[in-house]
């Protein structure tokens, strides 16, 4: 028993690394570009989920505050990890820079490519999206967008998430064990030219 705790600890540590090297690099791109590549990836994915489920508009209209990740990458084989960048927004206007980072562990085989977007309900629900404190559970989905979907959407401590996927082999984009680093264009790095 214990070779086979051993040889998951060995399997997750070049995951956890990886993950780890990640979220340690600036969450905003690190350069001008970058980040106009950025904000025109992040406006046409949200345009194509309104595209797809114009009810969403009424929800965004209504919420605090909402976080769109144009194309976040995930991949792998039983042990699989995602990253991804994105631009959160309040009132329709941008206030910082989001990325997020995920690693699991269960039957998975091959890889994806999808948009998400977090609506967040209140105040406390973007502050704990700021302060690092958005975490996913382990068996946490998220609703899959079609037409209508958000007509009946829950929000869960906050916030509710949408998915929409743009490529790949995996069934669905599980949003379990997502971790998300947050800062504002003052505090980002300065960009390269």
């Amino acid at each position: 028993m214990s070779s086979v705790k051993f040889s998951v600890a060995m399997l997750l540590a070049p995951i956890s690394l990886g993950l780890l090297a990640l979220t340690g690099c600036s969450t905003a791109p690190p350069t001008q570009q970058g980040q106009a590549d950025l904000s025109t990836q992040t406006h046409a994915a949200f345009a194509d989920m309104l595209n797809t489920d114009p009810s969403l508009n009424d929800l965004v209209q209504k919420s605090y505050a909402y976080a769109v990740f144009p194309s976040i990458g995930s991949g792998g084989a039983g042990i699989a990890g995602a990253y991804g960048r994105g631009e959160v927004f309040q009132g329709g206007k941008f206030i910082g820079y989001a990325d997020m980072s995920q690693g699991t562990i269960g039957p998975q085989l091959g890889g994806e490519t999808y948009s998400e977007l977090i609506v967040f309900e209140d105040q406390q629900a973007l502050n704990n999206f700021e302060s690092n404190k958005l975490a996913f559970a382990a068996g946490a989905s998220a609703v899959a967008l079609k037409a209508g979907a958000a007509t009946n959407a829950d929000f869960e401590n906050g916030v509710a998430v949408f998915t929409k996927m743009t490529g790949g082999l995996m069934a669905a984009a599980a949003i379990g064990g997502q971790q998300f680093s947050f800062e504002t264009p003052d505090t980002a790095q300065q960009p390269q030219q």
